[in-house]
């Protein structure tokens, strides 16, 4: 086997410590490995940087474990061409496992070239996926309240989640307020409600007439207030977001040379700033302004990283799966996912098949009735990304299937067999167009 790597090296972590073993090859063409372990301390990394490359180290491959292979790989990363690999493709023999002979193993794999890294986005977009995520965990934290609050109100026989379609409103508030401070009166309280909620008056006071004690009003207050808390700790994350989204300007390294050929015969573009690519996936139905925030944190706006579409949809987590053995398919179940990017997705589908009138809308209606809703979704979610993947590689906003040649072709071609089906059973018929456009499947 030929070696891809003459100097590389591999690295076990652990939480405090790393067992590095370097492979290379001597004047003499023979092969040296070394073996030492570090601590995980920013002192013990920068020494472990140093015997790297004094022994000249060109490559490095670590396992991607939990959340300790980040400090690693930040000192490293400046050096060397750093390799994070998933501990599952390099399993070592049952019964042969320790830390020495993991990471033995791991350089050999990475002289031969048989280890695939993981994509490790670059640092501003790293910070964006952070600052995104925190913001998705709070927000969920916030539903979460929401939900407890709503319990409480059940058990207190106030039923104004049947009257008012957001409890976390202004009108809701208001009366909840009220309500922990001691006012009992239901028409007292409905007097509270603002805007159109004034002409649900009768059903206010139906609603929150109930059974009410202390020990209530006490689970009410704490819900409140850490309602409030989370609402103005979601402020400064989208001011962040924004301000980084803003200065955002200096372009990646490109890794392909600008207007190569592709497999796919599509000219590659130098990538947008994230401020150019946002109002693009604003254009696409079912993507809002943290949806494209959040799409841009988890693959941002280069992408000539990803070979096609079809490389972006695996690595998302959106596309069959493939299983098959002696020329049988056992499973199209979908791959391991970007847990975080499939679940937007998922959400911006749900959003898209909404929008009637789309593309998406009648993919979903298409699939549904026989493949059921959860896979319907996956599969909307699935044509939602290659569509981010061409507007964003080919700087264009989103047009609809239907306008463009392809699609019109189609819809022609389903003319013509509905037409033919029907003389076949025995009618003719004459087609006229009308204005408004009709769906196709």
């Amino acid at each position: 086997m030929q070696i891809k790597h003459e100097r590389c090296a591999g690295i076990d972590v652990h939480k405090k410590t790393v067992v590095v073993c370097c492979l290379w090859v001597d004047e003499q063409g023979k092969d040296q490995r070394e073996t030492r372990t570090y601590g995980t301390t920013t002192r013990e990394l920068l020494n472990l940087c140093e015997w790297l490359a004094s022994l000249e180290i060109t490559h490095v491959a670590m396992e991607s474990t939990g959340e300790y292979w980040k400090p690693v790989y930040n000192i490293l990363e400046s050096s060397f061409e750093v390799m994070v690999v998933n501990s599952h493709h390099f399993k070592q023999v049952p019964g042969r496992k320790t830390d020495v002979k993991d990471a033995e193993w791991l350089a050999e794999l990475l002289c031969y070239g048989l280890v695939r890294g993981s994509f490790i986005p670059p640092l501003p977009q790293r910070d964006l996926r952070d600052l995104t995520r925190q913001r998705t965990n709070l927000i969920r934290e916030r539903a979460g309240v929401i939900n407890r609050v709503q319990k409480v109100l059940e058990w207190a026989n106030l039923k104004l989640a049947s009257v008012v379609s957001d409890i976390s409103g202004v009108s809701a508030r208001a009366m909840l307020r009220a309500l922990v401070n001691g006012t009992e009166d239901p028409a007292a309280l409905a007097e509270l409600a603002k805007g159109r909620m004034r002409t649900k008056h009768d059903e206010l006071v139906a609603a929150l007439s109930g059974q009410v004690r202390d020990h209530h009003r006490f689970l009410i207050r704490m819900h409140l207030d850490h309602l409030e808390f989370l609402d103005h700790q979601l402020q400064p994350f989208d001011q962040r977001i924004e301000q980084l989204i803003q200065q955002h300007t200096s372009l990646p390294e490109a890794p392909t040379p600008e207007l190569e050929e592709t497999s796919d015969s599509v000219a590659v573009k130098l990538p947008l700033t994230w401020a150019q690519a946002l109002p693009l996936l604003d254009s696409i139905p079912g993507i809002a302004g943290q949806s494209a925030e959040l799409l841009l944190a988890e693959i941002g706006s280069d992408m000539r990283r990803f070979p096609s579409a079809a490389h972006l949809c695996k690595w998302a987590g959106v596309c069959p799966g493939n299983h098959e053995s002696a020329g049988k398919q056992y499973s199209g179940k979908t791959p391991p996912p970007n847990r975080w990017l499939r679940s937007i997705l998922v959400h911006m589908a749900n959003a898209a098949v909404r929008c009637k009138a789309s593309y998406f809308a009648t993919v979903y209606r298409r699939l549904a009735p026989r493949r059921g809703h959860k896979r319907a979704i996956v599969a909307v979610a699935h044509r939602l990304l290659i569509a981010v993947y061409h507007i964003l590689k080919q700087h264009q906003p989103y047009r609809d299937h239907r306008t463009t040649e392809s699609g019109q072709q189609r819809q022609q071609q389903l003319v013509q067999t509905l037409q033919q089906r029907i003389e076949r059973l025995g009618y003719q018929v004459q087609l006229t167009p009308i204005a408004t456009a009709q769906s196709f499947n």
